[in-house]
This record gives structure tokens, C-alpha cells and sequence, in this order.
């Protein structure tokens, strides 16, 4: 519009059209202030539940809790399946795609190893399974461990219903990737299916946004439940554990990526953290990498990463990149097993970890939880199996650290792949602010394809 063009009445600002009360800007709550008003909360919830033993709110602390991981997993499944679609064919609107997707695998695969030999020092270390009192006889078989056979042909489905019934994340994945692929070849014929895909995608996320919002609300019952029914006394038990679990993560996402975004991608850390926080924070929360995508999309663009290889690489990422969940947990937690069943484990035993750790990542899958990878390390070890069950108590408590490290992975890999490709935008990751719940709804911008130094 020019300068002197007259302006319509329907082009007046949506905030001046809009009647009724609106709230002003000094009362808004920001929301990662809302996500620590809910830990606040629950953990004085709990405590209150626990020490006085009110049963009802234990109760209640529970159903609020689940019902908000209920939530998140309902759109799993679906938002998997299109988000994968969708990445793989926006990768045509990407120069040099192929390099860009092989070194997006090359960064998840150095990070994941980076991270299992943290994990694998801290256990050596601190010898996390002495002085618990835990005996073999604590320890529980699970109903479904983890093999490589098992790994390798459950990737591939039966049928096309029963992945998205039983939310098998890798048979979805494959579907996808088979889908997204044939639209590839098929072109132009294939239009109509991509826009239903992307159409089905928007709205996906748009409900999830929806979902997100409840995060305070959800955090009081996960946190105030973990509280009420584990208490400090469980911890106890498990402290070297869970301070090696927390540790490790804690150098792994402020130390480890940090430099990494220093020497490779060349940019300011503290950025990244200003950006990337309101994922991690959420992450945290929920347990869930898969949950956590639209959120870990929208703070990967606000740094500087162009849309079309956002798309590709954080979905890829959040049923992959799991530093947290599949590097150092299984580490740490199978010498803790070892140390239990009294196992000795030598350096043919650590190089297998590591080995898991970096080409099994993917049996994690993005959900809460990473039973399936320490079932996949322990029967790779041949460790009793019954050591799951030593750990199953404690598991929330850890995961959420872990899948708070998954997804601060899944937004630094991008941006050190896109700094060493050149297609990183400085300017923006350098103003990037903090809550992608502000301005979620504004419009895509349309970018051209995205060039790539050689």
C-alpha cells in the first residue's frame, strides 16, 4: 500500500475493532511464569497430600495430571504422522536437501555420543547402585523388553490401523516417511494430498496450542502427584541415581550444546536459552518430546532457522534426538543395574552402551518414559531384565530432566547445522524472544528456498 492510499474500514487494526474488556498488558502473566507458579503449587499440594494423608487430593493431583498427558497423547498419533509427511516434502523447497538431512543425522549421532560418555563417567564415577539397599529381589521383570530383533521388524507394520491404535511412534513414522516420499515422486498429481496434510497439520497443532495453554494447570498435578505418592523418602533411596541423571543432564545441555553453539555454530549460547526456554520448560512438564514439538518448531524458527528445514529436522528430531532418554539414562542406569546384580562390565560392555545409545536413540520414539531403550541396553548387555523394575518408581522424576535435555537437543542441532550451512539468520536468532505462545497465530511468512553454501 502507498503512502498516500486511502485506508478501508475492514483495514483498521484488530485490536481497535475488537469490543468487550480486554486484559491489560502489566496483568498478563507470562507463561513460563505460569509453568513456575504450577511447580510452586504442586509441590505444596503434594507435600500437603502426603503429610496429612488426604487421599481426595492425591486423587485429585492424579486425574489432573493424566488427564493433561491424555490430552497431549491424543493428537500424537495423527500429528506424528502428517508432521513427518509434510517435513519430508517441504524439503523440496530446500537447495541441497539431501546434505542437509544427512547432516542434520551426523549432529544428532556426535551429540548423542557426547552425551552417552558423560553419562557413562558420572556412573563410572559415582558408583550410583552402592549403598541403596536395593537387592536383586527389589527388581521386577518388565511384561515387554526390548531387542534388536524386535527394533528392526516392528519398525514395519502389520497393517495401517493398528500403529495408530496402540501408538507405535516408529511404524507411524515409517508409514510417514513412505507417504511423504511418494508424494515426492508422484508431483503435481499429489498436490491435493499435500494440501489436506498440511491443512490436517495446522489443525493438529492449532489443538495442541489449545492443550499447551492448560500446561500450568497440568503441572500442578503431575508435580504434586509425583510429590504425594513418591515423597522425599523413595528419592532417598535413589539419590546418587537421580543426582547423576540431573547432573549429567545439566552438563549436557549447559555445557555441552552451549560450546558447541559457541565454536561451531559461532553464535551466543545465552540466546539460545532466552529462545529456546519456553520448550524446555514445557518439555519438562510433560514428559514428552512429541507434545512438546509444536512449541520446539516455533522457538527453532524465532532463532533463525529457516522455516522449510525447521519443519524437517525438529519433527525428525522429536522421534530421534533423545540425549536425554537414550544417551545418558541408559549409561548411568545400566551400571546401576550391573552394580545391583553384582555384573561386571568391562570396556566391550561400555562401547556397546554407546553403540545403543547412538544408532537406538529412536526406540524412544519421543514419548514419556524410556523403558524400551534401557530394556534394548540391558538385553544388548545381557543384564538381568528384573533391573527395570528397579528404576520403574522413580521414572517420572527423571524423565522429565530427561525430555527437558531431548528437547533442548532438538533446537540446538538445527541451529548448528544451519550456522555451518550458511542458512542460519543471525539477525533474527540474535532478537529472538522469549514465549512462543505470543503471536502463535500470526500468519507464515512466505520464504523462498533456502540456499546452501557448498
Amino acid at each position: 500500500m502507498s503512502a498516500n492510499s486511502p485506508v478501508a474500514a475492514g483495514d483498521q487494526p484488530e485490536e481497535k475493532s475488537k469490543p468487550g474488556f480486554r486484559i491489560p498488558k502489566f496483568l498478563k502473566v507470562p507463561f513460563w511464569a505460569q509453568i513456575l507458579g504450577g511447580l510452586v503449587i504442586g509441590v505444596l499440594l503434594g507435600w500437603l497430600a502426603r503429610s496429612q494423608d488426604i487421599s481426595w487430593l492425591v486423587t485429585t493431583l492424579d486425574k489432573v495430571g493424566s488427564t493433561f498427558i491424555g490430552l497431549l497423547k491424543l493428537a500424537v498419533a495423527p500429528l506424528v504422522f502428517f508432521a513427518i509427511l509434510v517435513s519430508i516434502t517441504n524439503l523440496r523447497k530446500v537447495n541441497n536437501a539431501a546434505r542437509l538431512a544427512s547432516q542434520t543425522l551426523v549432529w544428532f549421532m556426535i551429540t548423542s555420543l557426547i552425551a552417552v560418555v558423560i553419562g557413562l563417567a558420572i556412573g563410572l564415577i559415582t558408583n550410583p547402585g552402592a549403598g541403596t539397599g536395593l537387592t536383586p529381589k527389589d527388581g521386577a521383570k518388565p511384561d515387554d523388553a526390548g531387542s534388536w530383533i524386535d527394533f528392526l521388524t516392528g519398525i514395519i507394520p502389520t497393517d495401517v490401523v493398528t500403529p495408530f491404535t496402540d501408538l507405535n511412534v516408529l511404524q507411524i513414522v515409517f508409514m510417514a516417511a513412505v507417504a511423504g516420499i511418494a508424494v515426492l515422486k508422484i508431483g503435481d498429481k499429489a498436490q491435493p494430498i499435500l494440501d489436506l496434510s498440511e491443512s490436517v497439520l495446522a489443525l493438529l497443532q492449532k489443538a495442541l496450542w489449545w492443550v499447551i495453554k492448560l500446561s500450568p494447570i497440568g503441572t500442578i498435578g503431575l508435580i504434586g502427584f509425583a510429590i504425594a505418592d513418591y515423597g522425599w523418602d523413595l528419592i532417598s533411596k535413589y539419590a546418587t541415581f537421580t543426582a547423576d541423571i540431573y547432573i549429567g543432564c545439566a552438563l549436557v545441555m549447559f555445557g555441552v550444546y552451549p560450546l558447541l553453539l559457541t565454536f561451531v555454530a559461532k553464535v551466543n549460547p545465552l540466546q539460545f536459552f532466552k529462545g529456546a526456554w519456553p520448550a524446555i520448560q514445557l518439555a519438562f512438564v510433560s514428559r514428552s518430546s512429541v507434545g512438546t514439538m509444536p512449541v520446539t518448531q516455533k522457538v527453532t524458527e524465532r532463532l533463525g532457522v529457516p522455516k522449510e528445514y525447521t519443519s524437517f529436522a525438529v519433527p525428525f528430531g522429536a522421534t530421534t534426538k533423545m540425549d536425554g532418554c537414550a544417551a545418558i539414562y541408559p549409561a548411568i542406569a545400566a551400571i546401576f543395574v550391573a552394580q545391583i546384580f553384582d555384573v561386571q562390565m568391562g570396556i566391550k560392555e561400555y562401547l556397546l552402551i554407546a553403540f545403543v545409545s547412538v544408532v537406538g536413540s529412536a526406540a524412544t520414539a519421543g514419548l514419556t518414559g524410556a523403558t524400551v531403550m534401557l530394556t534394548l541396553t540391558l538385553s544388548t548387555l545381557g543384564l538381568p531384565m528384573e533391573g527395570v523394575g528397579l528404576l520403574l518408581a522413580i521414572d517420572p522424576v527423571l524423565d522429565m530432566m530427561r525430555t527437558a535435555t531431548n528437547v533442548a537437543g532438538q533446537v540446538a542441532t538445527p541451529l548448528i547445522v544451519a550456522a555451518r550451512e550458511n542458512i542460519l539468520d543471525r539477525d533474527k536468532y540474535a532478537k529472538a524472544t522469549s514465549s512462543p505462545l505470543d503471536g502463535y497465530d500470526e500468519p507464515a511468512d512466505e520464504r523462498q528456498p533456502v540456499p546452501v553454501a557448498a
